[in-house]
């Protein structure tokens, strides 16, 4: 019982922005939404601002774009499988809102911003042996992020921005109902206000290609909150403190389009998750004794870089509708070995498709659905879990996964 609940505490900080899956969010507009993330290379309204700042400079210099809208993001139950340990998690339904905007030319620079939800996470399970680890595992994160690009020369352009991030989250777990009463309960809480910054180069070698590289930096998130803790006789009530990585990402993209109605574009993006290799809490006083062994102890990360393949399509029609599509392999940071309750994620493939109707000369509106689809999971007797001796017993995942629909309006002026 000394383990149970020890790799809990405000990993929350990490769970959904350090995944690579369902719960990290790089799609940011209707566009990006309804080409599976696929929208960096060919950008055409406000979110160009996010996606590939440096695509300003080719946008309509005499106009000023502005977007906003909504993602219902739906996560569905993971389901544990193993005896009387097996549990599922609760369904969560999470909106999202976003916003970007594009000003007109300045000369050959160009500025926007973007308000954006890039991660959130909410995670809930009731059932005795996963509530011991997470009972409730929420995680805000929102990021302002204003851009400047600069048109070097007519088919050439450079970006640079930078990144205001703000996170909060809660993490409750209790495992009374799994070992008894004295058993570890932990409430803990906590939020940080963080910098970081992106870059982003264009390049157009014909009027039918375009090129992109963009890059965004890795944030520490150090985080600051409270901890209120209990068991095996215990207690601690004070200040906690954690910090996690929100790695790097780079982007390559391009894009070829056909006959001006026709667009597909590859993108390969590259996540630096291998910067979060282990989770250490910090607390105003040595806890020590069974209740430090439980909570103030580091837990071994160890998580990987990972790849992932995009694919969209743009079809644009000849009654004002133009429709997107989109294919996506992603692949989890997270190894075997350091799976858990709160980060049961797998390698995914992501399905999308939606739609944008030109209702005027100047505003437009649409609707996008993204399907996230994980891979099941079985986890073999005997391995080595180093968080959790619950699933070092064996077992399988299955579920989880998301469904995101976007509703977006966009208005050139």
């Amino acid at each position: 019982m000394e383990i149970v609940g020890k790799s809990l505490a405000l990993s929350v900080f990490a769970s959904s922005v350090v995944m690579a899956g369902g719960y990290k969010i790089p799609e940011q507009s209707l566009n990006s939404m309804a080409k599976s993330g696929a929208n960096v290379a060919y950008t055409i309204g406000a979110d160009t601002n996010y996606d590939n700042p440096a695509n300003m400079s080719f946008m309509d210099g005499s106009k000023s774009y502005m977007e906003g809208g909504l993602t219902l993001v739906r996560l569905p139950p993971n389901v544990y499988a193993l005896g009387a340990a097996s549990g599922e998690s609760e369904t969560e339904n999470i909106p999202i809102p976003y916003f970007h905007y594009v000003s007109e030319a300045m000369g050959d620079f160009r500025w926007g911003v973007s308000l954006v939800v890039p991660g959130g996470l909410t995670k809930r399970w009731e059932t005795p042996f996963q509530k011991a680890y997470v009972e409730e595992f929420t995680l805000k994160v929102i990021e302002l992020n204003p851009s400047i690009s600069y048109k070097v020369a007519e088919n050439f352009s450079v970006a640079a921005g930078v990144r205001l991030i703000y996170s909060e989250g809660i993490v409750k777990s209790d495992a009374t109902d799994a070992a008894g009463v004295g058993a570890p309960i932990r409430d803990m809480e906590g939020d940080t206000i963080e910098f970081g910054y992106n870059l982003a180069v264009a390049y157009k070698p014909t009027s039918d290609i375009n090129m992109a590289v963009t890059y965004r930096s890795e944030i520490n998130l150090d985080q600051e909150g409270t901890a209120r803790l209990s068991g095996f006789g215990q207690t601690y009530n004070g200040n906690a403190t954690v910090s996690v990585p929100l790695p790097a990402t780079l982007n390559l993209a391009i894009s070829k389009t056909w006959n001006d109605k026709f667009t597909l574009e590859f993108n390969y993006e590259r996540a630096f998750w291998s910067a979060y290799k282990d989770l250490d809490f910090g607390y105003d006083t040595n806890i020590g004794g069974p209740l430090g062994a439980v909570f103030d102890t580091p837990i071994p990360k160890n998580w990987s870089d990972t790849n992932t393949f995009r694919i969209g399509a743009t079809i644009k029609m000849e009654n004002k509708i133009t429709m997107m599509m989109g294919f996506a392999i992603d692949e989890t940071p997270v190894p075997v070995e350091t799976l858990g309750f709160e980060t049961p994620d797998t390698d995914a493939k992501i399905f999308s498709l939606g739609f944008s109707y030109q209702q005027t000369e100047s505003l437009s509106w649409g609707l996008a659905f993204l399907y996230d689809s994980k891979e099941p999971i079985r986890i073999a007797p005997g391995t080595t879990i180093t968080n959790n001796p619950v699933l070092a017993n064996g077992g399988s995942f299955t579920g989880g996964g998301a469904y995101l629909t976007t509703v977006g309006v966009a208005y050139e002026f």
